[in-house]
């Protein structure tokens, strides 16, 4: 909360639910008549009470307002939004299994929407970021340029299901900024998702889908190009908050700090902890895992960093 928000607004804490089907399906519901911003569609969920556990809250505000039971949720991201009406801190929970098909009793309209398709509009602002999140992949592989091209022609014969995030780490100039991802979509038989560029000089990267910065670079960054995907490397907690302030859309975790950073409390980005992890069982915060599939030669060649 900024300093001046804390002086002048009250914060209110508010649960809210990310129920997914197996077909990766997300509930949205519109804002009834009489509500701020009524008629924008949001996830459901509401305010926590005083002393309230967020899990129990989440449980009651969905029963109240879909009448369903739901099963156990898990803590994912929490971040802070300012609205004109209310300065409030959103504790987004995964629910993957429940109990009766949502109901509207409160006279909303709801829907089951794809993440990566075709949205209902006027979304509610703090909607936008984590429908974008809900896209990322579930898993992450930190390789070489070479390794890249090898494994991106695999795809040819044997599909990748589900498609990872190809994190490529390299010292980069202006050749390889171009080519490599140019040789990439030649390899394959479509587009390419998730093609991430890390490493000195990636944060100047074109034509990839995304940067994966770290510390020293996001702290001069100036943003990223409209649609691209900015990540971060994460040593500590300090650096997890840099990164969300800098607009990242996620983190991919390297130090035992930075995991019992997540670990321990709401996470304010989608994160991917390393494979192995030291963290046992699904992590509050977590996406996924990533995989440092660089023969050691490379790592040792190679700082990480943008």
């Amino acid at each position: 909360m900024s300093p001046e928000a804390a002086v002048n607004r009250k914060l209110t804490r508010v649960a809210v639910g990310v129920l997914l089907r197996e077909d990766g399906r997300v509930l949205l519901a519109d804002r009834p008549a009489g509500k701020p911003y009524a008629g924008h569609w949001e996830f459901p969920g509401g305010k926590i009470e005083p002393g309230e556990p967020v899990a129990a809250a989440l449980e009651r505000e969905l029963h109240e307002e879909l009448g369903i039971e739901i099963g156990p949720s898990t803590p994912w991201v929490t971040f802070e939004f300012d609205y004109p009406h209310a300065y409030v801190e959103l504790q987004f929970r995964l629910v993957s299994r429940w109990r009766g098909s949502p109901d509207a009793r409160e006279g909303q309209r709801l829907r089951f929407v794809d993440p990566a398709g075709e949205l209902p509009a006027p979304l509610l602002p703090a909607a936008v970021p984590v429908l974008r999140w809900l896209r990322l992949p579930r898993s992450a592989l930190l390789l070489t340029p070479q390794q890249a091209t090898t494994f991106v022609a695999a795809k040819r014969s044997r599909p990748v299901q589900p498609q990872p995030m190809i994190v490529i780490e390299a010292r980069w100039d202006n050749a390889h900024l171009a080519s490599v991802p140019r040789a990439l979509r030649q390899s394959a038989p479509g587009r390419i998702d998730w093609l991430m560029a890390a490493g000195p000089g990636a944060r100047d990267a074109a034509g990839w889908d995304g940067v994966v910065l770290d510390a020293r670079a996001l702290a001069a960054d100036d943003g990223c190009a409209a649609g691209r995907w900015k990540g971060a490397w994460i040593d500590s907690e300090s650096e997890l908050h840099l990164a969300a302030r800098r607009g990242c859309d996620f983190v991919l975790l390297r130090s035992a700090a930075a995991v019992a950073a997540v670990k321990g409390r709401p996470s304010a980005l989608p994160a991917y902890f390393p494979d192995p992890s030291p963290a046992a069982g699904r992590p509050p915060g977590c996406r996924g895992r990533w995989i440092d599939a660089r023969p050691a030669a490379s790592v040792a060649a190679n700082s990480t960093g943008g």
